[in-house]
Order: C-alpha cells, then sequence, then structure tokens
C-alpha cells in the first residue's frame, strides 16, 4: 500500500524540520550565526494512465497518477543581515552587509561572521576560541615595522616603540580681520640687543647716563682723547638698508667723558621713525615712535677698535614686538628630531599694503641664540623668520605671497650645525581653506596641527569601517597597524558550514574574493560591536508547529493504512 511509504517520507522529512528548527533556536544567541530554513518537493509519481488530446467526437483525458510521498529538497541557510549590538571591546568587530573575515590554521583559510577577536601571547590577532589567526591584506604596517612581510596574519605591536619625529609642517588657518575700530590695534615695533650692559663689575645696570668710559664690557679701555666707534648696518623701517653706519664718541677718564645717550642719539638718527634707549636691564632698545607696520632692525653691529681697545657689543637683536597696523599672535608646540617639545610663537602683522599681511617667527623655545649670520627677521634667507607679502584677494580668499622669490620655510637650529626647516602652510590658492580676510570683530587665525610628536609606545587598538586596525600610542599619535583581509563570494548560499561560526568554500559558492571592507561591494565594519544571530524566534515557533502537524498528519496517515491491511486480513479468515 503507497500510502504507508507515502506516510513515511512525511514522517522522515517533518523529523528533518523539527531538527533544523531545533538547531536554529539551539543557536539563538550564538554570535553571527544564520539560520537554516527546509524546503520539501514532491516524490517521483506513478502515472496509471496517459493523457489523451481530442479524437474525433471525444474530447482529451488529463493523466491519471499517484504520488510517492515527499522528499527533502534542500536546507537552505538565511545569509540576511542580522542585528548589532555594542560590547565595549577594542578588538570586537561586526560585519554590517556582505562579507567574511578571513581565519588561517596554518593549511588551509576559513570564513566567518564572527568578529570577537581577541591576542595571543605572541601579539598575534586571533580567534580565541579555536587559535585562528585573523588574516590581512596589503602592505599597511610593513614599513613602520609593524608586520612582517610575506606573513598574512596580523601582530598587534605592544612592545613596538613609535620613534620621534621632527616637525616639518605647520598648518595654519583662521580669519585675518580685513579692517578694524580700534585705535589701539596698532603695535609699536621694538627689537632688542642680546647683551647687558653693565657697570661697577656688574653691581649695577647701565643706563642712558652711564658713562662709555665706565663699562663693564671694555676688555681693553679706549685710549683718553681717541674715538671710539661702533659699526652698524641694518634695515629702516620702510625697508630700506644701511650699511656700515659708525656711532662714535671721545675716550675719557673712568666717570667722565660721553654718555650712553651720546650714542644712543646716534643710533636713532640711523631710523626715520625709532628710538634707540636702553632698558631697565641694560639692553639696548630700537622703537618705534608710535603704532604701525616696521621692519626697523640692526643687522650688524661691531666695535671698531683704535689700538688694543675692546668693546664687548651685542650680537644680536631680537624682535620683542613686531610693529603692524593690525597683529593676532599664536603659538604651537613644535617637535625636534629627538620628540623634545618647543614652543613656537609666531604673529601676523598687517602691512601698508592693502590685504597684506606678514607673518613673523619671534621665537623658538631652546633654540640656539641668534647671531648674525643666522636668524633674519627682514629677507627670506637660511633662517627666515619674516614671511613677508601674505595676499588677500577681494573676496577674503588666501591669494599667495607677493614675491616669488619670498618663502614659506623657516629654519631653527636645535643643535650646533643641524638647520630644521619648518614650512609654514598658510592654504591654497583662491581656495579657503587656510588663511581668509573677512570682516570680524576679532582676528582668529592660528596655527591648527603640526606634523611632528614625540617618541611613544603602543596604548590601544580600534578597527575602522574598512578594517584597518588603527593603534593609538602615548604621544597622541594614531598609525595604521593592519588592514583586515575580507572575502566576498559569488553564492554565499553555497558555503559549507564545519562548525565554530566557520565556513569553507566549495565548487558552488565560488573562489573567495580578497578585499578590504567597504569596498568592491563588500559590507562595512562597526568596531566595538557584534553581530548577533538572525534567528526569528516567532518563525520557529510556527515552524515548531507545522513540523508537529506535518509528523501527526503522516502519523496518522500509517495508522488509516494500518487498519485498512488488517481489515484486509481479516476477509481472509
Amino acid at each position: 500500500m503507497g500510502a504507508l511509504s507515502s506516510g513515511v517520507t512525511g514522517l522522515r522529512v517533518h523529523q528533518n524540520w523539527l531538527d533544523v528548527t531545533g538547531d536554529n533556536l539551539a543557536n539563538l544567541n550564538t554570535i553571527a550565526f544564520k539560520s537554516s530554513n527546509v524546503t520539501f518537493a514532491e516524490l517521483l509519481s506513478q502515472t496509471v494512465r496517459q493523457a489523451t488530446g481530442p479524437v474525433g467526437g471525444l474530447g482529451g483525458t488529463n493523466p491519471q497518477q499517484l504520488g510517492s510521498g515527499v522528499g527533502m529538497a534542500g536546507v537552505t541557510r538565511n545569509m540576511s543581515q542580522g542585528n548589532i549590538s555594542a560590547t565595549g571591546q577594542d578588538l570586537d568587530v561586526a560585519i554590517d552587509g556582505a562579507g567574511y573575515f578571513v581565519l588561517n590554521n596554518g593549511t588551509q583559510d576559513a570564513y566567518t561572521r564572527m568578529g570577537s577577536f581577541g591576542i595571543d601571547s605572541e601579539n598575534t590577532l586571533v580567534d580565541p576560541a579555536t587559535g585562528y589567526k585573523v588574516q590581512r591584506i596589503g602592505t599597511i604596517g610593513e614599513t613602520e615595522g609593524f608586520q612582517t612581510a610575506g606573513d598574512s596574519s596580523i601582530r598587534i605591536p605592544w612592545d613596538a616603540a613609535m620613534p620621534a619625529n621632527a616637525t616639518t609642517s605647520v598648518v595654519i588657518n583662521g580669519n585675518l580681520r580685513s579692517s578694524t575700530e580700534s585705535t589701539t590695534a596698532a603695535t609699536r615695533h621694538k627689537v632688542t640687543g642680546n647683551l647687558t650692559y653693565t657697570t661697577s663689575s656688574g653691581a649695577t645696570i647701565s643706563t642712558a647716563s652711564s658713562y662709555m668710559s665706565d663699562l663693564d664690557q671694555w676688555t681693553t679701555a679706549l685710549g683718553v682723547g681717541d674715538t671710539g666707534t661702533i659699526r652698524i648696518s641694518g634695515v629702516k623701517e620702510d625697508g630700506t638698508t644701511f650699511t656700515n653706519q659708525d656711532v662714535t664718541w671721545t675716550g675719557a677718564a673712568a666717570g667722565n667723558g660721553d654718555t650712553w645717550q651720546d650714542v644712543l642719539d646716534q643710533i636713532t638718527a640711523l631710523f626715520d621713525s625709532s628710538v634707540a634707549t636702553i632698558n631697565s636691564d641694560g639692553n639696548i632698545e630700537i622703537t618705534g615712535e608710535s603704532g604701525g607696520y616696521s621692519v626697523a632692525q640692526i643687522t650688524a653691529m661691531s666695535y671698531v677698535p683704535v689700538a688694543a681697545d675692546d668693546l664687548s657689543v651685542s650680537t644680536f637683536f631680537g624682535l620683542t614686538t613686531a610693529g603692524g597696523n593690525d597683529s593676532k599672535s599664536f603659538n604651537i608646540t613644535v617637535y625636534d628630531p629627538l620628540g623634545n617639545q618647543h614652543v613656537l610663537n609666531g604673529i601676523f602683522v598687517k602691512t601698508d599694503t592693502a590685504d597684506t599681511w606678514d607673518l613673523i617667527i619671534p621665537t623658538i623655545s631652546g633654540e640656539l641664540s641668534g647671531d648674525w649670520t643666522s636668524y633674519d627677521f627682514v629677507n627670506s634667507d637660511t633662517f627666515n623668520r619674516r614671511i613677508s607679502g601674505i595676499q588677500f584677494a577681494s573676496d577674503g580668499s588666501y591669494n599667495g605671497l607677493a614675491s616669488g622669490s619670498e618663502s614659506l620655510t623657516i629654519g631653527v637650529q636645535f643643535a650646533a650645525g643641524t638647520t630644521q626647516n619648518l614650512i609654514m602652510d598658510l592654504g591654497t590658492v583662491g581656495e579657503f581653506t587656510g588663511l581668509t580676510q573677512f570682516s570680524s570683530a576679532q582676528s582668529s587665525a592660528a596655527a591648527l596641527s603640526q606634523d611632528g610628536y614625540e617618541a611613544g609606545t603602543l596604548t590601544s587598538v580600534s578597527i575602522d569601517v574598512d578594517g584597518t586596525v588603527i593603534g593609538t600610542f602615548t604621544n597622541g599619535v594614531k598609525a595604521d597597524i593592519a588592514a583586515i583581509q575580507f572575502a566576498i563570494f559569488q553564492n554565499p548560499n553555497g558555503l559549507e558550514a564545519v562548525g565554530s561560526g566557520y565556513y569553507l568554500s566549495t565548487a558552488n559558492s565560488g573562489e573567495a574574493v580578497a578585499t578590504m571592507a567597504a569596498t568592491g561591494g563588500a559590507g562595512s565594519l562597526k568596531s566595538k560591536s557584534l553581530e548577533q544571530s538572525n534567528v526569528d524566534v516567532a518563525t520557529q515557533f510556527v515552524n515548531l508547529m507545522q513540523a508537529q502537524n506535518g509528523f501527526q498528519s503522516n502519523a496518522r496517515t500509517i495508522r488509516v493504512a494500518n487498519d485498512l491491511l488488517r481489515e484486509l486480513t481479516n476477509l481472509i479468515r
């Protein structure tokens, strides 16, 4: 009786359906688990009578067929996206979209969506449940020594140190106000000599009324009646230069003769609108008579002896206050090749030319003392400290430098004989990405960033949306350590599950296509998260009930068929 065999096939497939549903529910909380669905198909039917076509006055007849039961057509995995939940763990990562992580056990690759990773004793990124190593793609991290060329596993370099990096570029942006209503916006230009003049064997700071004959800076005193000469070269307020101008006085006995004021008056006469004085610290100062743009500077000073006489004079005049019609100062920390920190002080000053500013770098902490062969606050020489002619277009955008010979590079020496060059990045000409000049109450221009840093060690890691493993070091620098390899398949349903959330490629899945996440159709990654199972509990409970009903119905078919066979047996008795 065919009903018996049909009922048996029905019991078998519904039992399989119960098994699959039970497996789905058992893995309800398994990370990245993909549920399965069962599909049924009828078995081959027995044809009792063939179909016939219309003949003469008779119409056609349909075939008569008896079914022989049901079979399982297939078990298909539901590869739909599972919910993503945050875990807070740095090395947990969930896939949002298509694709699989690639892991290797030393002999073959396995593929998984379960991204709960950890670090083993060799600092290798692994699945801690199985020891399979997470694979990487590309050469990210090899140049820095984080990864080893030829080894596709990912090493997290907890024991690695990042060497210091000297600053080579300073990025500056923000707005310089186009005009000001303030009458105090203009600054008075001031440069100060680096030598302190004293009397009384250093007990007293020299003043304007001090006699030249009383200065402690005489190595050998000037003879009485001889002419003392200080030879000076420099730049006037408007940029006009003067060279080898002599300032003189007559030698006298101690406590007599010309005073500092006599000499200062002659220095004042070398400039158009500046005054030479001795400040309270005993240094020579050249100060603008009023606020406004000025490039006044003494660029050389030397004593010209008559005989054996010798007087020490200032070897360098540093910029104390930059003269400008308006100004905006800023500070930023920069680094030397050893990773030592230095504070760079910069100031923008507005010139007498419309829509034009200068950038001056008066000081950088820790630099060697300036001398006549080094720092230049006027010209673009080796140790350029004034970037002149920063122009702005009528729409307020940065318009480059007025002169093609002007340089955006400044120089500094933190160690003798070694010059560190720093490029001042003011933006792109014609754009608003760097400096701008618009109307505003205050200027906001400042140093935004620089590319130097001190040495550091790895403190934490994170994973970006494209699978890049990013390390954060103690110096605050973030660096790309490696890129997690991603795999996509033409037919993900063709993958073979091998346990532990792993899959192997098959002839019907197609070969794995290696890529990075968020590229080439691959999904993106969410760090500190895991993908949950995509099992729908409500659907599985309905499946349970349907499978139960189907099993009971087929069991009833067998029972009825058995009763009929019993009745047939009783006819013989």
